[in-house]
């Protein structure tokens, strides 16, 4: 859903929102997401370092805990590409909308495969599965 240059904005907001813990950080973005994205703890703890070396996070101890809280530079620096910044958050709350789109087509790939590979597949039926999708990819596509 995101590269690391992008998603290292979402972290810093989240940040500036409260501080957190690396957990907290994913778990957040999981839920923006609505449940359709979540990263890794290998993307986030390494991102998460690179923002402590640049001065915009500071990390403090929390019993076996790293707490991250936003720097002044940090906040510099979300204020200076905020509307970068609200644009990815809006992105992030529109997923949750999307999810219900990806998950028919999840469902619609599983049917167009299992009915494409079924040893009763014929050239007619591959045919006439080929047709309907087009048209429904012609259909969506002029949907105003």
């Amino acid at each position: 859903m995101f590269d690391a240059g992008t998603l290292r904005y979402l972290v810093l907001q989240l940040i500036a929102d409260q501080p957190r813990h690396g957990y907290d950080i994913i778990k957040a973005i999981g839920e923006r997401a609505g449940g359709g994205y979540a990263p890794s703890p290998g993307a986030i703890y390494p991102l998460m370092h690179g923002l402590v070396g640049q001065g915009y996070v500071a990390v403090s101890r929390d019993g076996n805990k790293k707490l991250h809280s936003i720097t002044p530079e940090g906040l510099a620096f979300l204020d200076a590409n905020r509307g970068y910044v609200d644009a990815i958050a809006a992105r992030v709350s529109s997923s949750e909308r999307a999810d219900d789109l990806r998950q028919l087509m999840h469902e619609l790939k599983a049917v167009v495969i299992a009915r494409g590979l079924a040893q009763d597949a014929d050239t007619a039926r591959l045919a006439a599965m080929r047709a309907i999708l087009r048209e429904a990819r012609r259909a969506i596509e002029v949907l105003p």
